[in-house]
């Protein structure tokens, strides 16, 4: 090396280089002005000779580098009189003598705006997403990726992957002291690519790390992000445009639950059926069944399958056990295209400590509480998130918005809440810490959802956020401005809960149950309320809701016919779980489809074709749906028959009254009185004893004319046959007085 070159490298940082502990590469690394000219510096280790081609002054030549250390550090010095604007590149030849371009990553500047430093400093960056991650992008006419990560603990941070022979030392990224990001453009790596974070901690110890903020990953068991360029166009914007109108409280909800994996398998040798095939698949059913929407436990990436997407470590990527991105948008256009609304559940409340996820990701607990009581669940084995720190409520805010905004979700379920609301959920004394009042309410975390709730009503686009939470915290679906905590609308799991204990009894016993029946009308305003039949209770050796119901073959059938009749006129929007809908007996299992070949038997066909009235019926009745959230859409007109085991009610509408009958009792009542609101003619619509549903036929398919005999402290009633196990509804056909 000539003596000007030498005394022009600074060594220590030529070291830090080497040994890859440098977190300002760009300050050494790349182009700079010197006295008399321009330093080009770079380290290409593993290659036989690097050649500077330098534009500059509209001229083009090319200088051969020296080598500056064996380790692969290469520098030029250009003599030039005027700071020319320049540009170059690299010709490398490697130790085989074959020959590439190599475009250096240190030439470009940072994309990072203030404004971007300022907005995720303050955690309200709610596009963070378009930012952190790696995005292709054009840059000074170079295609290549834009690589950023938070990781502020961190010593030195670079990039790796095949591209860079899994090299820590080649793509050491840019250090942004005043938010603790990391950023480096890497030019010619594009869509496809695979990568991870190679991280240098305190300690010297190395971590590999996937992406946060990866838009795609590899195929489990493997666990690098990969690199995703999306092509693909929606063409839903007819949906988008009604979906306020479409998801208004006023309007159906019949939500189909189901997990993609499972819903069918290819049988041809493939694990798992891609996302466009499963949007086809779906569609089919959905539609014929008169589901108004579906819900996919979650899509996220997640590392193991028994965990069914709850333990997810990709927040940002759409798994690939189905397919890639643009596949997935494919499904979720699809569905809208066939009229049916899209909600995915979303699992904020922990996140699993596989080593090469957010736990412990530069060294410290950045996305955990450093304080195991707060920052680790002791019966899930997984980490808390620490809803406090500002970054982290940005990220999760910004990646449930992500799922609604770039991939048109319709709606998000947030799994656990309770959980969160809660310091000691599901904790024994001495594994949680009271908060500054010395309560066990999680403040931070009740901001957190505020905020969340708060900014999602902002987009004022129709879509929804749904809670899961099985607490009798107060106002879950309330006005923020109220207190409240803002979601959508709430899973009514007391509601699940006391109707198949009710169930679970032999009819016989079920009078002195009769308050778990009735008791949900007590509440039933308090919350904007969906009545689930969902996947929690059809695992974790819970068994099928058919085998939860007692007696024969037949009285399972009946009474869960009755079940499904109960919640489809009770107050409230409708989930069901898949394979719940066709009477399967066995307990649910991520590893295999739904038994289908139940279908060939009649009672399950028969059992399904009931369920597909049903909700059809659901819809084309307004009553059913358009004053759920109104007391005034529901009246008892019998809820004191304990010994019968029967109640009545109606519901609702502005332009329609439904006589609802339900009897949980295995008895025929031949001639029941029935007391009723209005004088005039009532059509029976909908009976679960018919014999088309594998009833016994004990229905009345003639319209009843009430008679003005006084019942249930009404002037005017009705008398009908009631079958046993069974619910009927009435439609009043009339003028309302």
């Amino acid at each position: 090396m000539n003596k000007k070159l030498y005394k022009m490298m600074d060594w220590p940082e030529i070291e830090a280089v080497v040994y890859s502990e440098e977190e300002k590469p760009h300050d050494i690394l790349g182009g700079h002005y010197v006295n008399g000219g321009i330093l080009i510096q770079t380290f290409i280790p593993g290659v036989k000779k690097v050649y500077a081609v330098v534009t500059m002054n509209k001229g083009t030549e090319e200088y051969a580098m020296e080598m500056a250390d064996e380790e692969g550090f290469y520098a030029v010095f250009i003599k030039t009189l005027k700071r020319w604007k320049y540009s170059y590149y690299f010709r490398v030849i490697d130790k085989k003598g074959r020959e590439s371009i190599v475009r250096d990553p240190y030439f470009y500047d940072s994309i990072i705006t203030k404004d971007d430093i300022e907005r995720i400093n303050a955690g309200i960056h709610y596009e963070i997403y378009k930012v952190l991650g790696a995005h292709v992008m054009e840059y000074g006419g170079v295609r290549g990726t834009n690589f950023a990560v938070w990781a502020p603990n961190a010593v030195r941070v670079s990039v790796v992957g095949d591209f860079n022979g899994w090299d820590g030392r080649v793509h050491q990224m840019r250090k942004i002291e005043s938010c603790g990001l990391f950023e480096l453009f890497i030019p010619g790596v594009l869509d496809g690519a695979i990568y991870k974070y190679e991280l240098k901690l305190k300690g010297d110890n190395i971590s590999l790390k996937s992406d946060p903020y990866g838009f795609w990953a590899e195929l489990r068991p493997k666990t690098a992000s990969v690199v995703c360029e999306s092509s693909f166009l929606f063409d839903d914007d007819e949906w988008l445009e009604n979906r306020k109108e479409l998801q208004g409280l006023d309007k159906p909800m019949s939500i189909y639950e189901l997990h993609p994996g499972s819903f069918k398998k290819p049988g041809d040798g493939r694990e798992f059926y891609n996302y466009r095939e499963l949007s086809e698949l779906i569609a089919d059913y959905v539609t014929d069944m008169g589901y108004t929407h579906i819900e996919l436990m979650p899509v996220m990436e997640h590392p193991y399958d028994a965990s069914l997407g709850y333990q997810t470590i990709g927040y940002y990527a759409p798994t690939s056990r189905y397919g890639t991105p643009d596949d997935f948008k494919y499904f979720i256009n699809h569905m809208h295209q066939k009229g049916i609304g899209v909600i995915l559940d979303w699992a904020p409340a922990q996140f699993p400590k596989d080593i090469h996820g957010l736990s412990s990701f530069d060294g410290t607990c950045l996305y955990e509480h450093l304080d195991p009581r707060r920052g680790y669940d002791q019966n899930l084995g997984t980490m808390i998130f620490n809803f406090g720190r500002p970054q982290v409520k940005n990220y999760l805010i910004a990646n449930a918005l992500y799922w609604i905004k770039e991939f048109h979700a319709d709606g998000i379920r947030v799994n656990a809440v309770s959980s969160m609301l809660y310091l000691d959920y599901g904790k024994n004394d001495g594994e949680w810490l009271a908060n500054i009042y010395g309560g066990n309410e999680n403040l931070e975390a009740v901001e957190f959802i505020k905020h969340l709730n708060s900014v999602h009503k902002k987009l004022d686009d129709g879509s929804l956020i749904i809670a899961e939470e099985s607490s009798a915290w107060p106002d879950v679906t309330g006005d923020l401005n109220e207190s409240g905590l803002g979601f959508d609308y709430k899973w009514n799991n007391e509601w699940t809960k006391d109707l198949l204990e009710y169930l679970g009894f032999d009819p016989f016993f079920r009078t002195h149950h009769y308050g778990e029946l009735t008791f949900s009308m007590v509440y039933a305003y308090s919350e904007k309320y969906i009545l689930s039949f969902s996947h929690d209770e059809v695992i974790h050796a819970g068994g099928s809701l058919f085998s939860k119901m007692p007696g024969d073959e037949w009285c399972k059938f009946a009474n869960l016919k009755a079940a499904y009749g109960y919640m489809v006129t009770h107050p409230g929007k409708l989930l069901s779980f898949m394979g719940c809908d066709i009477g399967e007996n066995e307990e649910w299992s991520e590893d295999r489809e739904i038994d289908w070949e139940l279908l060939e038997n009649p009672a399950n066909r028969e059992f399904n074709d009931y369920i597909r009235d049903l909700l059809h019926i659901y819809r084309e009745n307004p009553a059913l749906y358009e004053m759920d959230n109104d007391p005034e859409g529901f009246e008892w007109i019998n809820n004191i028959s304990a010994n019968e085991n029967i109640v009545i009610f109606l519901r609702r509408s502005a332009g329609q009254t439904l006589l609802c009958v339900h009897n949980f009792a295995n008895l025929v009542f031949e001639n029941h009185k029935v007391g009723v609101p209005y004088p005039g003619k009532y059509k029976e619509i909908i009976n679960s004893d018919r014999e088309k549903y594998g009833g016994k036929g004990n229905v009345n398919p003639r319209v009843k004319f009430s008679k003005a005999s006084e019942c249930d402290g009404r002037d005017n009633s009705i008398t009908i046959k009631v079958a046993p196990l069974s619910t009927a509804v009435f439609r009043y056909d009339g003028e309302v007085m």
